[in-house]
């Protein structure tokens, strides 16, 4: 055949090599593997908010009448809304498609072939998937036993060659947070610290603040999980002052669509809907704790996200994941060795945990 090419030559290594993080299946797909119907699936696996959006998103959503135009490159008008939100400068502020988006933004910002990038797992899959793929050396300083930061192997990886140290508070999955003190201390060691914060609105503290005293600080969050809108993908981040030129120069001038700006905005106006359905998930949260304790099945840690990680005390975890699967109950498992004894549940409404609890119950009687 005439003009044929060599796929693989012209694949760059980074890809080729790629171990990609592989996300939850959609709704859909999970039903159709255990044989029931959507409506029957009860869906703990990604962390999103059962409770859904603002109806002033639905509303503000049909009524926007301008989806044939480009929307606003720089979202300014929700931009406004977040300085207002964060107490931070407009112009520290840039949305991207999800956070995401903004964490290959940084990677394609800072890393050149063999830089350096610190995780300390375990801990959410992209920062180490994707700094692979942009070519990053990806070096590992694993969580103490009790998952909390080993600040002493995070200090002994640094080198010159040390871009960025990406932190996740509250961890995903382990629900942890990093205290100010030991951010101030990672912020003293000189690199970028990329700080997720995607979880902090079911959190008792934000370590925001600290941005503006430290000039190596970037904090990234989302509105997938606390307003009810990961299916509009739409995340901003925090950043320093001088690096906002340099992303403004990479960012796609369209990233953020017009129906995630309109969602954005109608969200801050019902924000007081929002924050209701989070306390709701922080009430339940302590709930669902208590219950799982009560089995002796599951040991539940404690966390600060809108999930609990918990270590399977009877059985294995693909068995107890793979018999609540065929019950349309959802909760996400692991390969990754330091987790694979572990479960991670989202905290849902009261009648999730109800039936959660029930369908555990029932598996306990037969291991």
């Amino acid at each position: 055949m005439q003009g044929e090419i060599e796929t693989r030559r012209l694949i760059r290594d980074a890809v080729a090599r790629l171990a990609p993080y592989t996300p939850m299946p959609p709704i859909e797909r999970l039903a159709e593997g255990v044989g029931l119907p959507v409506e029957r699936i009860i869906k703990l696996d990604q962390n999103e908010n059962p409770y859904g959006c603002s109806l002033r998103v639905q509303e503000a959503l049909a009524a926007h009448d301008r989806f044939h135009l480009y929307p606003d490159p720089e979202g300014r008008a929700v931009r406004r809304r977040l300085a207002a939100y964060t107490e931070m400068p407009a112009e520290r502020i840039l949305l991207g498609s999800g956070a995401d988006e903004l964490i290959d933004l940084l990677y394609l910002l800072t890393i050149d072939p063999g830089d350096e990038v610190i995780v300390a797992p375990p801990t959410f899959g992209v920062y180490k998937a994707r700094a692979e793929l942009f070519g990053a050396t990806v070096v590992e300083a694993p969580r103490r036993p009790d998952f909390g930061l080993d600040l002493e192997a995070i200090g002994r990886a640094v080198t010159p060659r040390t871009k960025l140290i990406t932190l996740v508070s509250p961890n995903n999955p382990t629900g942890n947070v990093a205290s100010t003190e030991q951010l101030v201390r990672l912020l003293r060691l000189g690199p970028l610290i990329v700080l997720d914060e995607a979880y902090v609105e079911f959190a008792q503290r934000s370590a925001l603040p600290l941005a503006r005293e430290f000039d190596n600080l970037v904090v990234l969050r989302t509105f997938s999980k606390w307003a009810g809108l990961a299916g509009l993908r739409i995340g901003y981040g925090v950043f320093p002052l001088d690096l906002m030129p340099y992303l403004w120069k990479i960012k796609p001038p369209f990233n953020v669509n017009a129906a995630a700006l309109a969602a954005v905005e109608a969200t801050f106006d019902d924000l007081a809907y929002v924050r209701s359905t989070v306390v709701r998930l922080k009430v339940e949260r302590g709930r669902l704790f208590r219950q799982l304790r009560k089995l002796n099945l599951l040991q539940p840690l404690p966390s600060q996200g809108n999930f609990l990680l918990c270590r399977v005390l009877r059985g294995d975890a693909r068995t107890v994941r793979a018999r609540l699967a065929d019950l349309g109950i959802m909760v996400r498992g692991y390969d990754d060795p330091a987790l694979e004894g572990y479960l991670r549940i989202t905290v849902g409404r009261p009648e999730d945990t109800d039936l959660l609890v029930k369908a555990l119950i029932a598996i306990a009687e037969h291991l």
